[in-house]
């Protein structure tokens, strides 16, 4: 009604007023934009594929990535999703994500995934939900996501698992001399984004406890090294085709009933509060191909930051992707609402679009 407004802080006529949902999985923050209207009108029109909308949103629509995952709205661990309904998320699909970090925007993200997952059951974007397990079709800028989300007839709950893209080891022993450190052996695998991998001792750490800014620097290093001295090839679309990161390991790759325990260093430096979805798919991948794990052997996860725990296991075989020895992998962990926010922006505000400060 008429007072309705009187509930925000003024803010400019033409200014900015975004509404999200704010959830987190395994300490991992993801605040959800329900709709961008321009993005779903660009896609619809534009018959867009995701990729394609990744890189048009980019272009065009920045500033609220910026507003909202900088400061001083967000910090420098935010991360985010761009709820995309309708025809712009496919006939095949309950809703589209496009994802959101400091530094710009991911193919995959697997604990938004799982929190998307809840969302699209407590607000509406699955017609009828079933008992005691819905499945949630998500289309991802990497491709189609399976969720199965428990529903209890009110609302929806957890564990929340979810099946991947096909997932794949690309190469194995890869010795890449890092600068400041030393020539050090990773593998890279691929779960909806791109990965290496190598244990923090290698690199003289440890990742259980090592300081946080001593592995970051580590991880961030190598994702660098890598960068120059290994070409990346996807068998789908060259958008895929960058390395999103470093997960520095214990080093305990052969099967246990134990965790093991990781920390993802993606982006700009920025630190994974959980032990990563996408992470995890990958990591999964690399044993498989090693011969390290079974089909439906399951492992757990822990993150090195937070101390929260996924699990994942290879569940299928796929032969999709040609030559790749690729596994449909499936992760499950527990995503959590904390809030909703109405954000606003004025004109005026030097700073209305944000700052990044590391």
């Amino acid at each position: 009604g008429a007072g309705a407004g009187r509930w925000l802080p003024p803010h400019s006529p033409s200014g900015l007023v975004l509404q999200t949902v704010e959830m987190h999985t395994g300490g991992e923050p993801l605040r959800i934009i329900p709709r961008l209207e321009v993005a779903e009108e660009a896609a619809a029109v534009g018959g867009l594929s995701l990729l394609s909308l990744r890189r048009e949103v980019a272009a065009t629509q920045d500033h609220v990535r910026r507003a909202l995952m900088h400061e001083p709205r967000g910090h420098s661990g935010m991360y985010g999703a761009v709820v995309v309904r309708g025809v712009a998320a496919a006939t095949d699909a309950h809703l589209a994500a496009l994802f959101l970090h400091g530094a710009g925007y991911s193919a995959m993200c697997g604990h938004a995934v799982m929190a998307l997952g809840r969302f699209a059951l407590d607000y509406g974007l699955v017609a009828a939900p079933s008992c005691p397990e819905t499945t949630v079709h998500l289309r991802c800028p990497c491709g189609p996501v399976t969720a199965f989300v428990p529903w209890d007839g009110h609302r929806s709950g957890n564990p929340v698992r979810f099946h991947s893209v096909p997932a794949f080891a690309v190469t194995t022993d890869l010795a890449i001399d890092v600068p400041g450190y030393r020539k050090v052996v990773v593998d890279i695998g691929y779960g909806g984004t791109f990965y290496a991998f190598l244990s923090a001792e290698q690199l003289g750490l440890d990742v259980c406890s090592s300081k946080t800014r001593d592995l970051v620097n580590a991880a961030s290093a190598v994702t660098e090294a890598v960068k120059k001295q290994f070409k990346l090839h996807h068998p789908e679309s060259e958008d895929l085709a960058f390395l999103y990161g470093t997960i520095l390991t214990d080093g305990k790759d052969a099967f246990s009933e134990e965790p093991t325990t990781n920390i993802c260093v993606f982006a700009d430096e920025q630190v994974d509060r959980s032990p990563t979805g996408s992470g995890v798919t990958a990591r999964i991948a690399l044993q498989y191909h090693k011969g390290l794990i079974q089909l439906n052997q399951t492992r757990t996860f822990r993150s090195s930051t937070t101390g929260s725990l996924f699990t994942g296991k290879a569940v299928k075989a796929s032969d999709l992707l040609g030559d790749y020895n690729a596994v449909v992998v499936e992760v499950s962990g527990e995503a959590f609402y904390i809030g909703t926010a109405t954000f606003t922006v004025e004109e005026e505000d030097p700073l209305k679009y944000g700052f990044f400060f590391k």
